[in-house]
């Protein structure tokens, strides 16, 4: 009996572990979910946490809701002028309709990726195709997928339940008869844009040195004028010191004005003066006293 009893028990005890195992289930915080009875969604959206089922009749489908990457394939689409650009992208999607996502794909991921790649393709060629290569090359290409992503996320959250969150690409190149061609343009516009900047620089060097040319010649009428109003009061100074001392004692200064012509004009062996004996000039040496005195008065 005590082996019936513990035989009981045991299988009581795994009893309700199958039960609970088949009636419990956790949605993890990454994740959200959906109930089927039979193969048909009877509720929506499950958020995360502990949730109950029915067993046998109900399952559980969860799906992970993280921003997942679909590296796309390399593709060559042709620009307005009918150029050929070789692109290499890739798109950030995520699962926000668990229902809608379900009913699409099954809960395939691959499903799901078949699904949106010729979508992405299909979208980056409308994109390419109505710009021109300059366009390609000089925008940025944030820029450049910003409506793709648009539009394409619009269409996948109705068609697929998923949001496209990003499209960007990863390198863009040239094929090989396009590149030499795109190289020598981009090289003339370099060339150009290098005119243009040396013309603007010579431009501006003509007017600093015109503007500097100018300013000299403003400062140096400015010196010369302030020159000759110096020496203009200088003269006047030394006139005026001149008349000064010429009225202190003018015969002295009659003296001395006489010492220095003589000096000035003996100042050469080979002067030669003619002149008469009782000149003026020969005053001095003549009588050396002033006049007025007593010596020249005898």
């Amino acid at each position: 009996m005590i082996n019936n009893r513990s035989l009981l028990i045991v299988g009581g005890l795994a009893a309700v572990a199958w039960l609970a195992s088949n009636t419990l289930y956790v949605v993890d915080e990454t994740e959200r979910a959906v109930k089927l009875r039979f193969g048909e969604v009877i509720e929506e959206n499950i958020q995360p946490g502990l949730h109950a089922k029915v067993p046998i009749a109900q399952t559980i489908r969860k799906f992970d809701t993280r921003l997942l990457t679909l590296d796309t394939d390399t593709s060559r689409y042709l620009t307005l002028e009918q150029k050929a650009v070789i692109v290499d992208s890739y798109v950030k999607w995520q699962v926000i309709n668990p229902t809608r996502y379900y009913e699409a794909t099954a809960g395939d991921e691959l499903m799901a990726i078949r699904l949106i790649q010729p979508r992405v393709d299909e979208s980056l060629r409308n994109e390419f195709g109505r710009l021109n290569l300059q366009e390609i090359i000089a925008e940025r290409r944030d820029d450049l997928m910003t409506g793709p992503t648009a539009e394409l996320d619009e269409l996948m959250r109705e068609e697929l339940g998923v949001a496209i969150r990003d499209i960007r690409i990863k390198r863009i190149d040239l094929p090989e008869d396009v590149s030499a061609a795109v190289f020598e343009r981009m090289r003339s516009e370099r060339e150009r844009e290098a005119r243009e900047w040396r013309a603007q620089g010579q431009e501006e060097a003509e007017r600093i040195r015109a503007n500097a040319d100018r300013r000299r010649q403003v400062l140096l009428a400015q010196a010369n004028e302030r020159s000759e109003t110096l020496r203009g009061e200088g003269d006047a100074q030394a006139a005026a010191i001149f008349s000064e001392a010429y009225g202190q004692d003018q015969e002295f200064f009659s003296f001395w004005r006489s010492l220095e012509a003589y000096r000035e004009s003996f100042a050469d062996d080979g002067n030669l003066m003619v002149l008469e004996p009782n000149s003026d000039f020969f005053r001095y040496l003549r009588n050396p006293e002033p006049k007025g005195s007593d010596s020249d008065s005898e």
